[in-house]
């Protein structure tokens, strides 16, 4: 799939098109993406996907946290397997978010050839966010292509969203989080060289490089799998600051102890999916103490991959 950052540099004839960030391509996601597709290439038609990057509450609300559930790349390569055929990842500046529906909806008919739009039925865009469901249908009527609503997804009375599962993330319930996702939460990295204390004492570490806008999980150990070429390992993750230690670091780091593993992983690419929160990070007063729970940590997250496999 080809990477695109501007509706001037595609060019169909015709085509199916949904807009959104779809940060996560979570459940709630799939009702809309997995349909559009499947029918679109039945009907012999292109099926897009329009979303932005940043997110548009980094410009207009100055958010500056780490948030993010999939990068761009990561988003396309998740709708590429659902059969979208093209991702177009806008620039969201001020200048679009003051856009009107009618000028941003005219250019995806002139350079997309949209003949339907598929949409949540909360949907809405343009300056003001006029651009709702009703303002669409009359937009379509004149310009040539058909609304598609989409019910939402509700797990227990609640429509799933990304905001839902940033917050399951963020305490923790990383197996609540991959109930929303529908799949386990993971993150890439490289490692990178660290300062030996996991060999020191015993667990070698992977220290993992990450996006520095990619939300983390609460601090803590967690069982999950290590994914490397092609395979899954399982392992402990630590995210923190290691209180037992000095020089604590300013931010969380990520470090990955592979279980019943041995070798050279530095420059490595690493992706972790997260099963379980272990517990929470804490300091010991003495390394004896740290090992001792390690080894602890290790055992329940050996219960935890048996229901895993």
């Amino acid at each position: 799939m080809q990477p695109f950052t501007a509706l001037e540099q595609v060019s169909l004839q015709a085509s199916w098109v949904t807009i959104g960030m779809y940060d996560g391509v979570h459940c709630g996601h799939r009702t809309i993406l997995q349909p559009m597709a499947a029918e679109a290439h039945q009907n012999g038609i292109q099926a897009v996907v329009i979303t932005f990057y940043p997110h548009p509450a980094v410009i207009l609300r100055g958010l500056d946290t780490p948030f993010y559930l999939t990068s761009p790349q990561e988003k396309a390569a998740l709708m590429k397997e659902m059969g979208i055929n093209q991702v177009i990842t806008l620039p969201f500046t001020r200048a679009l978010a003051d856009q009107t529906a009618e000028d941003f909806i005219t250019q995806l008919v002139k350079h997309l050839g949209m003949r339907q739009l598929w949409a949540g039925s909360d949907f809405a865009l343009g300056r003001n966010r006029a651009g709702n469901i009703q303002k669409l249908e009359q937009l379509g009527a004149a310009l040539g292509f058909q609304v598609h609503v989409v019910a939402p997804i509700n797990i227990d009375g609640k429509k799933i969203s990304s905001s839902q599962i940033r917050r399951k993330i963020l305490e923790g319930k990383v197996e609540e989080a991959a109930d929303l996702l529908g799949r386990l939460y993971d993150i890439p990295g490289i490692v990178i060289h660290g300062d030996g204390r996991g060999a020191s004492i015993g667990f070698p570490t992977a220290n993992l490089e990450i996006w520095p806008q990619r939300l983390l999980p609460r601090n803590g150990v967690y069982a999950t799998w290590v994914c490397r070429g092609g395979h899954r390992h399982p392992a402990l993750i630590n995210i923190g600051v290691r209180p037992t230690f000095e020089n604590i670091p300013p931010q969380p780091r990520l470090e990955a102890y592979l279980l019943n593993f041995s070798g050279d992983l530095y420059g490595e690419h690493l992706r972790v999916e997260f099963l379980k929160f272990i517990r929470p990070e804490k300091r010991f007063d003495s390394i004896a103490q740290l090992k001792k729970q390690i080894n602890k940590d290790i055992r329940f997250a050996g219960e935890v991959f048996q229901h895993a496999a």
